[in-house]
């Protein structure tokens, strides 16, 4: 259960070296992570395509992160937004943080008129925030057993869905 200490808040200037502190310490002996998931949401940050990110604190200190950005279809629909990283410091895990604040984002990703939200992420566990395993759907860079779509309005579509173009910028 999440303590009422928990804060869930859009990401300020300040909170970036901390973001990515906590990015760094999530992924750090994640067996599939590939080390360059902070760069990931900083070139995002960059380029202006960070289109929400959350922050969670607990005690003023920030624990958590989940990023949104523009995803794309490849027969040129819109609305499409896809959800990584979301990290949380290994000490804090399994207190519920990780799913406040991926519910906020849905929330704030359908509430932008999202058609839907794309993720790469182990099914048992994203299935239960109504993500379905979509492989159809997946690009031939990404894992099909793993890629996820959670439609907000309509029906799955029938193309490929394609996360930000600097998923394929970070080294």
């Amino acid at each position: 259960m999440i303590s009422r200490r928990i804060v869930i808040r859009p990401e300020v200037a300040r909170d970036i070296a901390a973001i990515n502190d906590v990015i760094d310490e999530a992924f750090l002996d994640v067996p599939y992570a590939e080390g360059d998931e902070a760069e990931l949401v900083n070139v995002l940050r960059r380029t202006g395509a960070l289109s929400v990110s959350l922050v969670a604190e607990l005690d003023n200190a920030v624990v958590g992160h989940i990023a949104f950005s523009p995803a794309r279809s490849s027969n040129g629909a819109s609305g499409w937004y896809g959800l990584g990283p979301l990290a949380v410091i290994p000490a804090h895990q399994n207190m519920g943080i990780g799913s406040a604040l991926l519910c906020n984002g849905l929330e704030i990703v359908s509430d932008l008129g999202a058609h839907g939200c794309i993720l790469v992420g182990l099914p048992q566990i994203y299935s239960r925030y109504g993500f379905e395993q979509s492989p159809d759907n997946a690009p031939s860079d990404q894992p099909k057993e793993y890629f996820m779509v959670k439609i907000f309005k309509g029906g799955i579509p029938t193309c490929t869905l394609y996360f930000h173009e600097a998923f394929n910028q970070v080294t």
